[in-house]
């Protein structure tokens, strides 16, 4: 194991209880992460001494929640290396972020005989609104295949040469699959891109708590993530956009905070941020955003990416001996984020998550809202264990453990 955190996991309340009368192995990161004290200490002081509606008030309290909520915005674009905090919008997360790329730019951009492009591994939250977004344009929506049936190879490269074409006005990729725990090469996949003049749109969710990002190196025009999944609390998300993209794209919501000017016959609109952040914000998550930030890059998010990539690669090793047993995504030995996703021959995945449960570990199973992927790979759905800093060898040698138990007891 390169780093240890195993002093860390004090810090997260959540995790110091039993479940069944088992100690606690919450392996669903994935879906979302536990909470350390210092970020809901953050949400608990904003409520009890600053709590006040921010950018028009000129009170005491008013303006430490302004200040708050703007230096969280400031704490997010330092996060992701952007050039200006100008280029940070505050959403409830990924799915809303996607959202307002689809609905905005799209709205104003997208017309008939184009093509949005995504990936056959998409979560449903970056795949869904391009749908209707290029339905109502009457534009295409096309897909990047992965490279064979099985999903060990990652995105199909070559076909990524073929399908990049002129027509192609916005590529929105996963930087790290929520089912297959694929690293896609973004810097890459954006360069290729912007030889084509198109735009990208990258969902960081799995990834922004993970590993370093770095918007302008990763050479991306829009980045989402979202709070939950990277120590924050929920509700709050990122949207990340270049400056000038943001400062042309009308408001997909609109109401009071975003306008410059109104009459009883029209409106003007700030520019970005404040455009695209019609009504009150979630000014408290915003500012407990901000202490998870700082806790990540406290403990040093190189070191939580390799420590997350060293556990994927003892349970790859783990299950891989298990009777029966079926790996999704990258062959062993490969790159692989912080997650493995399964299926046993014998058990449904719900099954197998509902036994295991028994024995204090929280898993996931299902599709993931990877319904076409999951078609596929030929599979109704899979298991998922996913890990963050708080996890150790231990919880796999348990998991590998009570994922022997439940095939013994399916198997025979």
């Amino acid at each position: 194991m390169s780093a240890d955190f195993s002093a860390a996991r004090a810090d997260f309340p959540a995790l110091h209880q039993t479940v069944h009368r088992k100690p606690l192995i919450y392996l669903d990161n994935a879906a979302t992460t536990h909470k350390p004290r210092v970020v809901i200490d953050a949400l608990t002081r904003f409520y009890e001494r600053d709590n006040s509606n921010v950018h028009r008030g000129l009170h005491a309290l008013s303006m430490r929640a302004t200040d708050s909520y703007e230096a969280a915005r400031a704490r997010a674009a330092a996060f992701l290396n952007a050039a200006d905090p100008a280029e940070i919008i505050f959403t409830r997360g990924t799915t809303e972020s996607v959202n307002l790329v689809a609905q905005s730019w799209c709205a104003q951009n997208l017309r008939p005989g184009d093509v949005v492009l995504a990936t056959e591994m998409e979560h449903h939250s970056n795949l869904v609104p391009w749908q209707v977004a290029a339905r109502r344009a009457g534009a295409r929506l096309r897909f990047v295949p992965i490279a064979g049936d099985d999903a060990e190879h990652g995105l199909d490269l070559d076909a990524l040469d073929r399908l990049l074409t002129p027509q192609v006005k916005l590529f929105a990729f996963t930087h790290i699959s929520n089912t297959l725990g694929t690293i896609n090469p973004a810097a890459e996949l954006c360069a290729r891109a912007r030889k084509v003049g198109a735009l990208t749109v990258v969902d960081a969710a799995q990834s922004a708590g993970h590993e370093p990002l770095d918007v302008r190196a990763m050479g991306c025009d829009f980045l989402a993530f979202s709070g939950h999944k990277m120590a924050g609390p929920t509700g709050i998300g990122v949207l990340y956009g270049r400056r000038a993209l943001l400062d042309a794209l009308d408001p997909w919501q609109t109401g009071g905070g975003i306008v410059a000017n109104v009459t009883y016959e029209g409106a003007t609109w700030k520019p970005s941020p404040e455009r695209h952040e019609a009504g009150t914000p979630n000014i408290a998550d915003a500012v407990a955003l901000h202490a998870a930030m700082d806790y990540l890059d406290a403990l040093g998010r190189p070191a939580l990416a390799a420590h997350d990539h060293a556990l994927a690669a003892q349970a790859t090793a783990a299950l891989a001996d298990i009777p029966g047993l079926r790996i999704i995504g990258p062959r062993p030995g490969s790159p692989r984020a912080g997650l493995v996703s399964f299926a046993l021959t014998d058990a449904h995945a719900h099954d197998v998550v509902t036994f295991a449960d028994q024995d204090g570990i929280a898993l996931r199973g299902g599709h993931h809202c990877n319904q076409p992927l999951m078609r596929k790979l030929g599979l109704p759905s899979t298991v998922r264990a996913s890990f963050y800093l708080y996890n150790t060898e231990a919880d796999i040698t348990a998991l590998a453990t009570s994922l022997r138990r439940i095939q013994k007891f399916f198997g025979g």
